[in-house]
C-alpha cells in the first residue's frame, strides 16, 4: 500500500474528525456563513508514463465527464460550460460530436436516460445526448449544479446557496436555502444530498419538507462528488487529500482515507464496486475497494496530463478520463488490463 493505513478513521471516530451542523431552515440565507476559497485540482506536472489504454484527441480541454449507458455515450464538458463533447464508448473510430451550450460552470451531474443537464448561467441546459438538442430551461438563480431525480422533477443548486426543485413541467415547486454554494447534487434513491464548497461540507436536502436536513463537514478542501447503488456519497477532499465515504437517511461519516497528489474527480463502478479518484498532481487514476470498511487500493493507471475528468462504463469496465489540459480522453479496459 503506498498510503499510510494509520491515518485511515472509520464510523467509531466520525464524530471527533467531522463536524456535525444543524440544519438551517429554509428562510434563511447563505450570506453570513463562515466559508473559505473553494479548494481546486493542482496543476499537474509533465507525464512521465505513457497513459494507460487508448488516448483519443479532443477539439479542447475537459473539465467533468459522466457516462450514459441508455445511448452508450461519454459526455464531457469544456471549463466554460459552452461544448459538450460526446464520445462513443463503443465505437473508437467515431469522431466525437460537439453541443454548443449558453456557457456557465461546468458541472455534470449524473446522466438520466439519455439526458444530462449543464448550468447555462441562470439557467439549465437539458441536453438529449442521441440527437444533439438543447433545451434551456430558466432558473431564479445563477446555476451551478443540476440533477434529474426519480419522480421526473429536476433539483438545481445556485451560487447563493440554494435548491431550486422544478417540476416536470419547469415550474418552481420548491426552495431550500441556507448553504453558502451549491457545487454539486447527488441522488441516492429518494435522498438529495448538496456539496458545499465554500463551507467544504455535504448536507442532506428534505425535499418533501422544503429545508436543509443534517450536514457534515467533508474535509479541508471538498470538491467533487458521486454516489453509488449502496446509497453512499463518495467525496473528493482535494486540499485535505482524502477520501470520504457518507451513508445518507441517516448522513453519517462512514470511511476517511489519505489520498496523497489532489484527488480530484470521482467516478463508481457499480459492477465493479471500485471508486475511481484522479490525482492531478501525479496524472494518475486509483481504484479503491470500500467493501472490507477501510478503502483498498486495487488498481492504478497513469493518465492523460491534468486528469480533472473521469466517468466509467459498469457495464464493460472501461474508464474514462478527460485531460483538462487538452490533452484528449483516454480509455482504459479495466478487465483486460487486470
Amino acid at each position: 500500500m503506498r498510503v499510510p493505513a494509520a491515518r485511515t478513521t472509520t464510523t467509531f471516530l466520525a464524530g471527533a474528525l467531522l463536524l456535525l451542523v444543524t440544519g438551517c431552515s429554509s428562510e434563511n440565507g447563505g450570506e453570513k456563513l463562515k466559508t473559505i476559497e473553494p479548494a481546486t485540482a493542482a496543476v499537474s506536472p509533465a507525464t512521465v508514463a505513457a497513459p494507460a489504454g487508448t488516448v483519443r484527441p479532443l477539439p479542447g480541454a475537459v473539465e467533468t465527464a459522466t457516462f450514459d449507458a441508455t445511448t452508450g455515450t461519454v459526455a464531457l464538458l469544456t471549463p466554460e460550460a459552452d461544448r459538450l463533447l460526446l464520445v462513443s464508448a463503443g465505437d473508437p473510430a467515431a469522431a466525437p460530436r460537439e453541443v454548443r451550450l449558453p456557457g456557465g460552470v461546468a458541472s455534470l451531474g449524473a446522466a438520466r436516460d439519455g439526458v444530462v443537464l449543464v448550468p447555462a448561467g441562470r439557467a439549465f441546459a437539458r441536453v438529449d445526448l442521441a440527437s444533439g438538442q438543447v433545451t434551456t430551461v430558466e432558473v431564479d438563480g445563477d446555476v451551478r449544479s443540476a440533477v434529474l431525480l426519480d419522480s421526473g422533477a429536476t433539483a438545481v443548486g445556485t451560487a447563493d446557496g440554494a435548491v431550486v426543485v422544478l417540476d416536470p413541467d419547469g415550474k418552481q415547486s420548491e426552495r431550500v436555502s441556507g448553504l453558502a454554494s451549491v457545487d454539486a447534487l447527488g441522488v441516492t434513491g429518494e435522498q438529495l444530498t448538496a456539496l458545499d464548497r465554500r463551507q467544504t461540507s455535504v448536507t442532506e436536502i428534505d425535499i418533501p419538507e422544503a429545508h436543509l436536513g443534517r450536514a457534515l463537514r467533508a474535509g479541508e478542501g471538498a470538491t467533487n462528488l458521486t454516489t453509488d447503488h449502496f446509497g453512499r456519497v463518495l467525496v473528493t477532499d482535494t486540499r485535505g487529500g482524502e477520501l470520504i465515504a457518507l451513508t445518507t437517511d441517516p448522513l453519517m461519516m462512514r470511511q476517511r482515507f489519505p489520498v496523497p497528489n489532489s484527488p480530484y474527480g470521482i467516478a463508481y463502478d457499480d459492477a465493479a464496486n471500485l471508486v475511481w479518484v484522479t490525482l492531478t498532481g501525479s496524472n494518475e487514476v486509483v481504484g479503491y475497494d470500500l467493501s472490507s470498511g477501510i478503502p483498498v487500493e486495487k488498481r492504478r493507471f497513469p493518465t492523460v496530463r491534468q486528469p480533472n475528468a473521469v466517468t466509467v462504463d459498469p457495464g464493460t469496465g472501461t474508464l474514462f478520463v478527460g485531460s483538462a489540459a487538452g490533452d484528449g480522453v483516454q480509455s482504459i479496459d479495466t478487465k483486460e488490463q487486470s
